[in-house]
């Protein structure tokens, strides 16, 4: 039993010691580069629901009966019939209720909203239509009614119905007619049911319902919680409107700006790609109505402090689907990228310009005649060139870009331009276009990794290597995809925490990072991990959404130096051999007066650590951030949204005269960080 006892010991002492206390240095005193303000930023594209269905706070499905099934998202009953020839030049169905000539029977319309209509107990719902009286009875009054309705089909109660009111139609004219709704009950799967009221036909289009509650309280506006979501972020950039959907899978299904401005009711609809990608989990109703267009991408960027990062299509659709570049009618010949290039032009129009201007004159006449002080635009998203041995095709993506940069630089030469190094982190097609980025001169280049847990363990020094004479980074899209988990578990968070560190590490070089995607709806999502997921009525942020709110509400003015004994200078602590899986940083906040430093985690293990705090004299208490969690599967959810959060502590500063230090021992899977005031 004494050896036992013994052996047991031994191979303790051996694990203790392996795991050595690690100091880390950092110099308080000799501020690094400057931290930009757009570090830490949010990329939004309408994936899994993230628009329609999502942030757009219209409940109505197929509003305006512009879906190629014109009815998909309706049940229709008793006469009712779709036409053509509506008020909307670019969208011109509506429908028609006429009276089935029975008493007995009745016309109408139910729509079933984004997996269901949701709606709250108290709230008011904004019901707006677009009518006329379409055919008059033998009575010949230019009158109308219809009675608008929420309900709940599964209602036990004597009535469906839970709230409803008449809406009086009274004129031969198209014209708008607006009522208030308040349910009486809270429902995540309500209907909207329209019935015709007497004899007379009502012709009916654009039919909305929304919350009068949005965020800011706007009629075309945003879901309340999912857009204070994003404020809370306090992210420093915006990039919109994807992605993917900015290509297209066709060219004529690419994000177009102009269809998205201009009064709502007279945008046209737009196949979204992400409809027919993933037929493991297929949507036939996924399209983009425009309701969230770029008038409102600019002003929602203005609303939570974020510096606007529109992307626009270089003529070249998605090279995935459309490998060969030189079929036609696939992409655009360079010949013919004149319009593409006046599309970019005006868009800076659109936001900057004058209100005497043209695209100006559109945005002041939609209620914004101040600019929007544009000042960054991305060329393309994940397009590349071929070199001899993948296609031969040449610098397909280089030569449009370039097209662009002369013509913007030419008009706006104090624009930022985005390029991309395509949608890998590393191989043939990164190293064949990173260089060029550099030749073209591009302001920044957006890099897109999606990699597993080995990968963001690994790639800690990534950015310390990096041309420090070239463009600036913008880390576009990124996030651990576990490997044969590929979901929102806490251990992806905290691998995306530590590899954060380096971006902070690097910030002389990195400028921009947009985690990716966004939102995704619980029962519509076909992409996943994602920061922030909802349903009809709730929402909650993941472990990853606070890992970015932490990094961006902490993201101090200049980098400090941090680094471990070893050498001359030291190193720095990005999960190295002998660092035992611990990544680290350190920043200076001259508004608060305060050094930062984050601290991640990434054993199995509690880690013993001593930061010692160079020209720091005084302190004696440091305030702590705190992620931590024991089950590395674990996830928040719409039933347990605050599972997995951040904690607040102190910790003990030991000070001296010229150095003060900190003595703490992280958790396994942890990540921390320590606001000293210098």
């Amino acid at each position: 039993m004494k050896k036992r006892i013994l052996a047991m010991a031994v191979v303790m002492g051996t694990a203790l010691s392996s795991w050595a206390q690690l100091t880390m240095d950092v110099n308080t005193k000799k501020l690094g580069a400057p931290i930009q303000s757009t570090m830490y930023g949010i990329f939004f594209e309408d994936i899994n629901y993230a628009a329609d269905g999502g942030l757009y706070g219209e409940l109505v499905k197929n509003r305006s009966f512009e879906f190629p099934q014109h009815l998909m998202g309706w049940q229709s009953f008793g006469c009712v019939e779709v036409k053509n020839d509506g008020p909307f030049e670019r969208c011109p169905h509506y429908v028609v209720l006429s009276d089935p000539g029975h008493n007995d029977r009745r016309s109408g319309l139910v729509n079933e909203g984004y997996f269901g209509i949701g709606v709250k107990k108290g709230e008011q719902y904004r019901f707006s239509v677009w009518a006329k009286v379409q055919r008059q009875g033998a009575g010949g009054k230019e009158q109308a009614a219809i009675r608008v309705q929420l309900i709940d089909e599964n209602s036990m109660d004597e009535h469906q119905e839970f709230v409803e009111k008449k809406l009086d139609i009274t004129s031969t004219a198209w014209k708008k007619y607006t009522i208030t709704l308040t349910s009486t009950k809270t429902m995540k799967h309500a209907k909207l049911r329209i019935f015709l009221q007497g004899t007379n036909s009502v012709a009916l289009e654009h039919i909305s319902l929304f919350p009068v509650n949005t965020y800011k309280n706007r009629e075309n506006g945003m879901r309340r919680d999912l857009a204070q979501a994003l404020e809370d972020l306090h992210p420093g950039i915006f990039r919109f409107p994807g992605g993917c959907i900015v290509e297209g899978s066709s060219l004529d299904e690419r994000y177009q700006w102009k269809n998205s401005v201009g009064p709502v009711e007279n945008r046209p609809l737009n196949h979204n790609r992400w409809e027919y990608t993933f037929d493991y989990r297929y949507f036939p109703d996924y399209y983009q109505s425009y309701g969230l267009g770029f008038f409102e991408f600019f002003q929602l960027s203005e609303d939570i402090g974020a510096e606007p990062l529109p992307v626009i299509s270089c003529g070249l659709s998605c090279q995935f689907q459309n490998p060969d570049p030189t079929k036609p009618g696939v992409h655009v010949a360079l010949d013919d990228l004149g319009p593409y290039i006046q599309d970019a032009l005006d868009l800076v129009e659109f936001a900057n310009g004058d209100v005497t201007t043209k695209w100006g004159r559109v945005r002041a006449d939609m209620g914004h005649p101040e600019p929007f002080n544009l000042k960054y635009l991305g060329v393309g998203n994940e397009q590349w060139d071929y070199d001899e041995a993948h296609g031969g095709y040449g610098p397909v993506f280089t030569e449009r870009l370039k097209k662009f940069s002369d013509a913007l630089r030419k008009k706006y030469p104090d624009l930022k331009l985005i390029g991309t190094t395509g949608p890998n982190s590393e191989g043939w097609d990164f190293d064949l276009l990173q260089p060029r980025m550099k030749e073209l001169k591009v302001d920044l280049y957006d890099e897109h990794y999606y990699r597993d847990e080995q990968w963001f363990l690994t790639h800690g020094l990534r950015y310390d290597s990096y041309d420090r004479k070239g463009p600036k980074v913008f880390a576009g899209e990124y996030a651990c995809h576990g490997k044969g988990k590929k979901w929102n578990h806490y251990e992806a968070a905290i691998l995306e925490a530590a590899h954060m560190t380096g971006f902070e590490r690097n910030a002389d070089i990195v400028h921009m990072t947009t985690p990716a995607p966004l939102f995704a709806h619980v029962d519509g999502w076909q992409w996943r991990p994602d920061q922030i997921w909802y349903d009809q009525t709730q929402m909650f942020k993941t472990v990853s959404y606070y890992v970015q709110q932490l990094y961006a509400t902490n993201k101090g003015t200049n980098v400090l130096s941090l680094t471990t004994p070893a050498g001359k200078k030291g190193v720095p602590v990005a999960g190295q051999e002998g660092q035992n899986g611990l990544f680290a940083s350190a920043c200076y906040d001259k508004a608060a007066g305060e050094v930062v430093i984050k601290v991640v985690n990434t054993s199995k293990q509690a880690q013993p650590i001593t930061l010692n705090l160079k020209d720091l004299s005084g302190a004696t208490t440091a305030k702590t951030i705190t992620l931590s969690h024991k089950g590395m599967d674990d996830e928040n959810s719409i039933q347990r949204p605050e599972f997995i959060t951040p904690k607040q502590g102190t910790i003990a500063v030991e000070a001296g005269k010229k150095q003060s230090a900190i003595n703490d021992q992280l958790a396994p899977m942890s990540f921390r960080i320590y606001r000293i005031a210098k």
